[in-house]
């Protein structure tokens, strides 16, 4: 048995928490315009789904050159409720809504306009608002609505969001990144550069201090060619013999990997393991550090993700939220289009596994945009009650499960194939991308690969894999019929 330190290590909870899987089903709900003598316009689209929607305002100003502004609206349903806002300060009371500028998109000159959004939930129905107050003053008048609602890439609320226009054509066949291109989150989904919902499906690297010979380039040929995986979790330790111990250096072997990921047309996502302690702001100046260095050397790349902290546990999420609040504007500063992942309550269980739920991220959500939420699990130890909670919580949030395993934990022990079945049918169904704990030869029962193959050099095929191997190499196999129109 290997004393290398397994992955994770959760408590086994019956969270009692039972939810209902949300089909989605967007459509376009009707534009609410309107203009005041003294100045005002405001275009409000949805796209709604099953219990939930994604909402963006543009608001005109016609009157006065103003320095700041607070919109206000009343949803006709008391049922309706604002999660998640970017490019303004969201508060609710019972049904009324006001958003309050932030500094950037304050000063309005006469015709001028700012757009901003937010993520909300509903109940029976989703009606429109049907009156607008932009600093007290009835909006009244009209502009011309688009057409069409296009899932719209949530921008950093600490810039201008500037406006993108998405492919006319799709590319031909290729690699998932040379199809997909960058991707952005809208709504619940991660989506491809055509706005469509996608999957990423691929594996996790160990600790890069214990395993780096298993990341050359025959183990990469074989993860992107043979296995068809669209995407490369790089694990970087931060205690643990890791990051703490020479940054210069595990930056360094982290832009290594992120290049061979690129070469291959495989999507990378940067994990700043952190594990023990759980606190994540024990790291919060390695991660601010590290996360300027990786951001401003990869800023060219379409292809990056980046996970700010991986298990946080013992802490509330309150302080989870700052932490991450305070690391985004460090990414987005250098690489503002990239997709950021963060960790949740009670090892990146939604707070499950600490006796939680997702409620206390869905009522105070991190304070910044194109941001996902990550859920972790191990099939043989969490099972129905932790699936439910994903599926309750992915009609609310959008989640990335960015580590899981098929055995138990620890990290050890046989494949749950029944259990394994069950989590990754929910999450294709979802659309929720994942990524498996390991792509090592480590002595246990979550490695892909048997003992000595790193050594060897020989990756492609069944002969070196495991168990748990083989079933993933299956399953990533499968074909991803990624959607371009």
């Amino acid at each position: 048995m290997t004393s290398i330190p397994r992955p994770s290590r959760r408590p086994l909870l019956a969270a009692g928490v039972v939810g209902a899987l949300a089909v989605a089903a967007a459509a376009l709900l009707p534009s609410t315009s309107a203009m005041a003598a003294t100045g005002c316009a405001v275009t409000y689209t949805t796209n709604d789904w099953q219990g939930g929607f994604t909402a963006n305002i543009t608001i005109k100003n016609l009157g006065d050159p103003m320095s700041r502004w607070t919109l206000g609206f009343t949803f006709p349903n008391s049922g309706q409720r604002v999660t998640q806002g970017w490019s303004a300060d969201f508060k609710q009371s019972g049904s009324a809504v006001t958003a309050q500028n932030l500094d950037y998109n304050g000063t309005l000159a006469t015709g001028a306009s700012t757009t901003i959004g937010f993520n909300g939930s509903w109940t029976t129905a989703n009606p429109a608002p049907t009156s607008f107050t932009l600093n007290g003053v009835t909006c009244t008048g009209s502009t011309t609505p688009p057409t069409s609602a296009p899932p719209t890439t949530i921008r950093p609320t600490t810039a201008p969001p500037p406006t993108t226009t998405p492919p006319t054509s799709p590319p031909p066949t290729g690699t998932p990144v040379s199809i997909n291109g960058q991707l952005r989150v809208c709504g619940v989904n991660l989506c491809n550069q055509y706005g469509k919902p996608i999957q990423l499906r691929g594996m996790s690297t160990h600790g890069l201090q214990w395993f780096a010979n298993c990341y050359n380039d025959a183990s990469l040929d074989a993860l992107a060619n043979d296995w068809k995986a669209e995407l490369l979790r790089i694990s970087m330790y931060v205690q643990e013999q890791g990051y703490e111990t020479n940054p210069t250096a595990f930056t360094n072997q982290v832009n290594t990997l992120v290049d061979k990921a690129t070469a291959r047309g495989m999507y990378a996502l940067i994990d700043f393991h952190t594990l023990t302690p759980g606190d994540p702001t024990y790291n919060l100046d390695r991660a601010k550090t590290f996360f300027a260095a990786v951001s401003a050397r990869n800023a060219g790349k379409k292809n990056v993700i980046y996970e700010i902290t991986n298990e946080p546990n013992g802490v509330s999420w309150t302080t989870i939220k700052n932490y991450a609040e305070q690391v985004i504007p460090v990414i987005r500063a250098n690489h503002p289009d990239a997709v950021v992942l963060v960790g949740t309550r009670g090892w990146s269980s939604l707070g499950v596994s600490e006796g939680g739920n997702s409620d206390e991220i869905v009522n105070n959500p991190v304070r910044a945009s194109n941001i996902m939420y990550t859920f972790h699990f191990y099939a043989a130890s969490h099972k129905d009650n932790y699936r439910n909670e994903v599926q309750r919580a992915a009609t609310r949030i959008p989640l990335f499960v960015t580590e899981f395993g098929t055995v138990t934990y620890t990290g050890d022990g046989a494949v749950d194939t029944a259990s394994s079945n069950a989590w990754l049918d929910l999450l294709d169904r979802l659309k929720i991308s994942y990524a498996n704990w390991t792509y090592s030869d480590a002595n246990e029962g979550s490695a892909a690969f048997r003992p000595g193959t790193c050594a060897s050099g020989q990756y492609a095929g069944t002969a070196p894999l495991t168990t748990s191997g083989n079933y993933m190499r299956n399953r990533i196999r499968i074909p991803n019929n990624f959607p371009t129109s």
